[in-house]
């Protein structure tokens, strides 16, 4: 018991000062601030818009003759003028509805189409040589043929983009209906489903994603097809206004309108894009 009490006594006792004190918590290093993915891409695309208009603008100092090819400087103020006296909403306008209109009657057209191919191997066996004997066939082509029957005015250029924008969205149509899971049509039949039923819930909304690919290339070509159309059968249109002051030897105007037909394709694209993202949330992340 003596030497127990010794041990005791010779135990080291806290400090006094100590016992009433905060123990403050050490923190884990902090995060460092991310900025968001949207940012992330405008500043690559700003610096992407950057360094081709640097480039341009050393070519133009070059070659130092502004009827071929003038400076960013002297077209963004060709494009101002342009906005000012109203042709730039004018003819950006007449083309856009154009472009409209033919993708809805391409959509109309290579969807259910599309959806016929895809489910019927009958019907794939005798459409498909038809399609690919006039898919290589380029829009262009049909130009002077569809002058000669259609004329000059608003049908030839929509005959144009429907044709152009037709194949893609056909072939991705059929593309997204064959590659659908085979365990959920299983999965369907299993339940008792009826076909209309699964061809509504099961077959549409997995081929989706690949439509909406579809859609965009079909618009890419058509906004290619609008432009080739109205430079030759249109009384008015970005293409027109193009060819119009070529005529004029107005090369910054044309030049204006040229970067105008690339900005609004490019913001086009990416408004698909979000549609695409909005209503196909599971493909957020798959490079679609």
């Amino acid at each position: 018991r003596g030497e127990h009490r010794a041990r005791r006594t010779a135990m080291p006792t806290a400090d006094p000062s100590l016992r009433h004190s905060k123990v403050t918590p050490i923190r884990p290093p902090a995060k460092p601030l991310r900025l968001p993915d949207w940012s992330l891409r405008a500043g690559v695309m700003v610096r992407s818009f950057a360094f081709l208009l640097a480039v341009w603008w050393v070519i133009a100092l070059i070659r130092n003759n502004p009827i071929q090819l003038p400076d960013p400087g002297a077209v963004w103020l060709a494009l101002v003028e342009l906005a000012i006296e109203g042709e730039v909403l004018e003819h950006a306008s007449v083309s856009a509805s154009r472009l409209v209109l033919s993708l809805l009657i391409a959509c109309l057209l290579a969807i259910p189409l599309g959806f016929l191919m895809g489910l019927s191997t009958r019907a794939q066996h005798y459409l498909d040589p038809v399609v690919e004997l006039l898919r290589p066939v380029s829009g262009i082509a049909w130009i002077p043929l569809a002058l000669f029957i259609f004329g000059i005015g608003n049908v030839l250029p929509v005959f144009i983009m429907v044709y152009v924008a037709f194949f893609p969205l056909l072939l991705n149509t059929i593309a997204g209906v064959q590659g659908v899971d085979r365990k959920l049509l299983s999965a369907a039949r299993t339940m008792g489903i009826s076909r209309v039923a699964t061809l509504r819930h099961v077959i549409a909304p997995a081929a989706l994603p690949t439509i909406m690919v579809g859609l965009r290339l079909a618009f890419a070509g058509g906004w290619t097809a609008v432009v080739a159309a109205e430079l030759i059968g249109a009384p008015s249109g970005l293409g027109f206004a193009v060819e119009w002051y070529r005529g004029l030897l107005m090369t910054p105007k044309v030049f204006a309108f040229i970067a105008l037909i690339g900005v609004v394709g490019f913001f086009s694209d990416l408004a698909l894009r979000a549609l695409q993202r909005r209503i196909t949330p599971w493909t957020e992340g798959t490079g679609l």
